[in-house]
């Protein structure tokens, strides 16, 4: 499969039988980013995506190439960017502000590479990637699902339950007395009747990093405006989950994402 449309593709080694992996740089908003590219050795003509939208920010939360690499085990191209700001990119990461932008546009790298599917590309979110990926629900047309997992929907309520992340809001996003409307517009859950694909929730009973109060909250948005939506709490699961229930909820995952994306 070709990487035509980046700027620059730098072969990686790979971590898992069968997955190539590539870091790729492109251009959002005029800035060079970077971002993780997988892409399993299959026959098809054509594959299904999954634009997979990182946690944290900069250090914090980092794409890891053997969790992209099994996502591309299901028989999805899989790209990951670091947001800018990160992994050598330009600018500054703005936490679902202006580095919304480097997601969209990857989605149309996606949408353009050749060997993809560009009728079955979907988005995922893990932890603050859920804001990134039901913004690109909202601004990408043509995404057919998005997967949140352990996923932030609220950041009034993240401000809220994570003293040790005010310091970084404050000054990254600014508080959320005096710039409501920045954190209104980073949080899907006040725009829900804004999404246009299914949506899966994925959250563990017992994350103490992003609470399922934000699961809650957005499939109660999304059912309001009649949006398709499917909740799965894993009763005992932290943020991270582990070992077994790891792969169980990622096929169970792959064969959802399957399922709403096969015409």
């Amino acid at each position: 499969m070709a990487c035509a449309p980046f700027l620059e593709v730098q072969p990686e080694p790979s971590v898992q039988p069968g997955v190539r992996l590539y870091t790729v740089t492109y251009l959002s908003q005029g800035l060079r980013v970077k971002a993780l590219l997988a892409v399993p050795d299959a026959e098809a003509a054509e594959l299904p995506a999954l634009l997979y939208c990182r946690g944290g920010i900069k250090g914090v939360g980092r794409v890891r190439p053997e969790r992209i690499s099994q996502m591309a085990s299901f028989g999805y191209v899989v790209l990951a960017p670091h947001y800018r700001g990160s992994e050598g990119g330009e600018g500054r990461d703005e936490f679902g502000g202006e580095d919304r932008h480097d997601v969209f546009a990857a989605y149309e790298l996606l949408r353009a590479m050749p060997g993809v599917d560009r009728t079955r590309i979907s988005v995922y979110g893990f932890s603050r990637g859920g804001i990134m990926a039901l913004l690109a629900a909202i601004e990408c047309p043509g995404l057919r699902a998005a997967v949140v997992w352990g996923g932030v929907s609220d950041l009034f309520l993240t401000y809220e339950e994570r003293v040790d992340l005010r310091r970084m809001l404050r000054r990254v996003v600014g508080h959320p007395r005096k710039q409501p409307e920045a954190y209104r517009w980073r949080s899907p859950v006040y725009r829900a009747a804004e999404i246009v694909c299914p949506v899966l929730i994925i959250h563990g009973t017992e994350d103490q990093n992003v609470g399922v109060e934000h699961a809650l909250r957005l499939a109660d948005a999304l059912r309001r405006y009649g949006k398709p939506c499917e909740l799965w709490l894993v009763d005992g699961a932290s943020h991270l989950f582990q070992g077994e229930r790891m792969e169980t909820y990622t096929r169970r995952m792959f064969a959802w994402l399957d399922s709403v994306t096969r015409d």
